[in-house]
Parts: C-alpha cells; structure tokens; sequence
C-alpha cells in the first residue's frame, strides 16, 4: 500500500527548495489539472471514502510484476529510485476520479494515483509511494530541483511544457469541458459564456482556450480546483471550465453541480518528469506500452474514471 500523504524528510531539510517553491507559486505556469488539500479552503466537502473499485486497483497491484534487472542499469533514474525504495509522486488529494484523499485510511485513489503505485511497484517491486501536493503553479519547480520524480496530476502535454518537462505518454486524453450549477440552464454551449464570470485554474490551459474562444468572458483564476469549485458553489463565478474528467469528478462529490457533455479542446495527459532524466522518460513510455498491452491500463480505467463515465473502455492515446 502507499504511504499516507507527507511533506518528506529531503523536502524539510532543503530550505533552499522550499523557498524556491513557494515562490514559484506567485507565478503563472502553463499546466492544468488539480492540486491542493481541500481542508485549506473553508466549506470545502468532505471527500467520500474509495468506493469498491478501491479493491480491484489493489489486486491489480498485486498481480504487476517488477521490472527486469537488466532494464534498472546501473546508474539510471529507475536504478536510484529502486535503491532508494520510494517513488516520490507529484500529485493532488483533491481530484475524485483521479486522485482523492480517502480521510477513512489515509490513501489516495483514482485513475493517476493507481497509475503511480503501478509504476512503483514496476520500478521498486513494492507499491511504496510517497505524495507530495502540487498545483498548477509548483510543478514545474518540484521536478526542476528533484523533489519529486515523477508528477501523475491530469498533466497536459504542450509545447510549451515540453521545453522544460519530460513528459510520458500520454496515458489519458480528456477535453475541455463547462460545469455549471444544477439548475443553470443559462449556459449550454460555449458560445453562453460571453459575458459571463468563468473560473478555472491559474496556470491551466483552459484559461488559455477561455481567451481565445470566449473572449469577452469575464475569467476568474484560483490555484486548485477546490477554489474554483467553491467560488461555482457560492454563486461567485456563472460557470467552471476544466478538463471534463476533473469536473465529472467534482459532481461525484458535490450533487449540486453538473458537466455539460461538450468538450472543446484535446487535452493529452502525460507523466511529468525531469527534463534532465531523459533515461526515466524511455523507461516510463516502455511501461506505458507493457500496460496497455496487457490490458492493465484497461482495468485501471474501468475502476475508476469507467465508474463513472458510461460506453465502453477507450483506446489508450498513442505514446510517444
């Protein structure tokens, strides 16, 4: 099982980083998805406990075997992350369908949080997993200075990330998408945003697409998707754009909110990875590759984001 969520020991003793990193959250970066205990914004819904797919992401665990010797040469990424016997995962608590906090037994479940234990437990040989919380504006700080290994947070591949991001994959690809209040029958389309208060996350590249496909709506920016979704709730935003997995996962835990069924963008989900680990990026994309032929990827998603959204199992976006 993964440990509980923790600041780590390396992350206490480096001042340095830690002050690197809260200043990195001033700024805007280019990234969307989700991150941030929802304890730390007042009202915030309490996350419900992991649903019976919670069991089936364990077995599948399980069954994962580790990698060959010969793939952990000496002097890689993955032979140091082994040694060391903990994968560091950037990820969030707050995203249901991806990953959720369960305050029942401490773990993190969805679709990103099965993918990482997976992955450790192909790297290590043991599930060990140690989470540390970003947002939009941290990420790219937490794997400049190696303070995570990998980041698993709804990571949407552009060029511009790419330039100083190592990305995987991509594993998943979701679109854009429009939440609004249950009974706000004001906003169908996007076209209905004109004019309107939208939020979404500061860095995200759905704040990019707002400008250029509703340009006369009136953008609201928060950090975490915890924010975003309050100031909906609260009647201080008309509507909420997102990555439609993202907000299908927030209805799951606030009925009083709904995703309408449009998508208006290609949002290709990769694993975030040190730019100066091009090694660990072979490495991930040809794990990537064994789990999606062996139908493990499958599984994952039918346990999680499947439990939720209808039809039947996608075809995982092609890597690379």
């Amino acid at each position: 099982m993964p440990l509980a969520p923790r600041t780590p020991k390396h992350m206490r003793r480096r001042g340095a980083a830690a002050a690197f990193v809260a200043l990195a959250a001033t700024f805007v970066s280019a990234c969307s998805g989700s991150g941030s205990d929802a304890a730390k914004v007042p009202g915030a819904p309490a996350a419900p406990t992991a649903g019976p797919g919670a069991d089936a992401i364990s077995t599948l665990v399980a069954k994962e075997r580790p990698a060959a010797a010969a793939s952990l040469p000496a002097g890689s990424t993955a032979a140091a992350i082994r040694k060391r016997g903990t994968l560091m995962v950037g990820g969030t608590q707050t995203a249901a369908l991806f990953s959720l906090l369960d305050p029942a037994t401490g773990q993190v479940h969805g679709f990103d949080a099965a993918l990482s234990r997976l992955l450790a437990k192909y790297i290590i040989g043991t599930p060990r997993t140690e989470l540390v919380n970003v947002t939009a504006a941290t990420r790219e700080a937490l794997l400049k200075n190696h303070s995570v290994d990998a980041v698993f947070a709804t990571y949407t591949i552009t060029p511009e990330r790419a330039k100083v991001v190592n990305f995987a994959g991509p594993y998943f690809e979701d679109g854009l998408a429009i939440q609004v209040k249950k009974g706000n029958d004001g906003v169908k389309t996007l076209k209905d945003l004109a004019g309107k208060t939208v939020t979404t996350q500061s860095g995200s590249t759905a704040a990019t697409v707002l400008k250029d496909k509703a340009p006369s709506a009136k953008i609201q920016l928060f950090d975490t998707n915890t924010e975003c979704l309050q100031a909906l709730r609260q009647g201080r935003a008309d509507a909420y754009v997102l990555d439609q997995g993202v907000l299908a996962g927030n209805a799951v835990t606030n009925p009083d909110v709904k995703v309408l069924a449009e998508k208006f963008s290609s949002e290709p989900y990769g694993i975030g990875l040190p730019l100066d680990k091009p090694d660990f990026k072979k490495f991930a994309n040809a794990w990537l590759t064994k789990i999606e032929a062996d139908g493990t990827w499958a599984e994952v998603w039918k346990h999680t984001i499947g439990t939720k959204v209808p039809g039947p199992v996608p075809a995982p976006p092609r890597i690379g």
